[in-house]
């Protein structure tokens, strides 16, 4: 993974100046998280996260695990030195002395997630579990040119770690009178537009933006941010996100923004393809003679829903969005479609409903049983996280 490459503690305390250590509190202190990405160690934290705040035993963990007792003894021990785990209490056992519970510790590790759209920036900080301890939102212009763009990031990704700081300085100053370490900051995650290379962290010819081909832009963000960065496309974290919040079997999550791409989950895994390349759903042609779409070609159903929202008429847009979804549940036999992006939030209703109308007609034409239609829960940013917190917990298509 991305992250992992060339980055170590040494890096990690390099963050945005004025960043690292605000108001007393340590933000990048602590574990190296990176190092711990063993398959041992991820499979026992994957557990203590999924099991909340009730915690699990050292028994429960070595069951589920196939580890042994005494394995998952020496695991435990180094997690609770680390800081990443504790005790939740002891649970009654069926003989002999009650267990005691281990539970994550979420505060002790946090990642950035940074949705980068062509007019915008969403900037997320998470926690362990992918639960969001602060955000910020500013306007952007991927047309302004790349040195413009990245100072942007790192300005919105510095004030938002420091401003997350001091709250966090100030709260424990009111509560306790001493310093709060945040915990180690495993890097930063960037979702925009594609096409790109994930593996390497570089950008193709961002549809309407073709100035931005072969630019790199993870190392230029690590660079100026001095922790690690892993870039990938807004569809892929998005399903990244929701296939590490639950989100089981083979889906297809369509995202309608400023443009239109899909993040396509095979097997329980985010199906990138060879080059990074799977997933340009907007790019599909419908309509031979249709109006021209910025990638070149006629009657691309991302041309014809973005022309659809912007005279109003989002029906239709719900319309041709299912006729592209047909065409992508015909070919890859997915058990569910999940709309997200900012067109689709401007009335859910009316693009989970027309979608699904769609799905459910070459359905009944088929003899199948619909697919079902629904709103994606979470945003593009989290998913943009999880991209560092994913491998943490063994997910490998992090």
């Amino acid at each position: 993974m991305g992250a992992g490459r060339g980055s170590g503690e040494g890096e990690g305390r390099q963050v945005v100046k004025g960043a690292d250590v605000v108001g007393g509190v340590n933000l990048l202190g602590g574990v190296n998280l990176l190092g711990l990405r063993s398959h041992n160690t991820a499979l026992v934290l994957d557990l203590l996260r999924t099991a909340g705040a009730d915690g699990i035993s050292r028994l429960e963990l070595a069951d589920r695990t196939g580890l042994t007792p005494q394995a998952v003894s020496k695991i435990t021990a180094r997690l609770r030195a680390d800081g990443l785990a504790t005790e939740a209490g002891r649970r009654a056992s069926t003989g002999g002395k009650p267990r005691t519970v281990l539970r994550l510790v979420p505060e002790a590790g946090h990642a950035v997630g940074v949705h980068l759209e062509r007019d915008e920036m969403r900037v997320v900080l998470a926690d362990l579990t992918g639960a969001v301890v602060g955000e910020r939102r500013a306007a952007v212009d991927l047309g302004a040119g790349a040195e413009a763009v990245v100072e942007g990031v790192a300005g919105e990704v510095g004030q938002l770690v420091e401003g997350v700081a001091e709250g966090a300085a100030r709260t424990v100053a009111r509560i306790a009178g001493r310093a709060l370490t945040v915990g180690s900051l495993l890097g930063v995650g960037i979702a925009l537009p594609g096409p790109l290379d994930h593996s390497l962290g570089v950008l193709h010819r961002v549809t309407g933006f073709p100035e931005w081909d072969g630019f790199p832009l993870r190392d230029a963000l690590a660079r100026r941010l001095g922790v690690p960065v892993v870039v990938d496309k807004d569809t892929n974290a998005a399903a990244l996100g929701l296939a590490v919040r639950g989100e089981g079997g083979s889906f297809a999550y369509l995202h309608l923004g400023t443009g239109l791409g899909a993040g396509l989950v095979i097997g329980g895994a985010v199906h990138r393809g060879a080059r990074t390349g799977a997933g340009e759903f907007g790019h599909q042609v419908v309509q031979l003679d249709g109006p021209p779409c910025t990638c070149g070609n006629r009657g691309c159903v991302e041309a014809l829903c973005l022309a659809a929202a912007a005279r109003d008429d989002l029906p239709e847009a719900a319309r041709v969005l299912g006729t592209g979804a047909g065409n992508l549940v015909a070919l890859l036999d997915v058990d569910l479609v999940l709309l997200g992006g900012r067109t689709v939030a401007a009335d859910p209703d009316i693009f989970v409903r027309g979608v699904g109308a769609v799905l459910a007609e070459r359905a009944r034409r088929v003899g199948e049983d619909p697919v079902p239609v629904r709103l994606a829960p979470g945003e593009v940013a989290e998913g943009a996280a999880q991209l560092l917190l994913a491998p943490l917990f063994g997910r490998a298509d992090g």
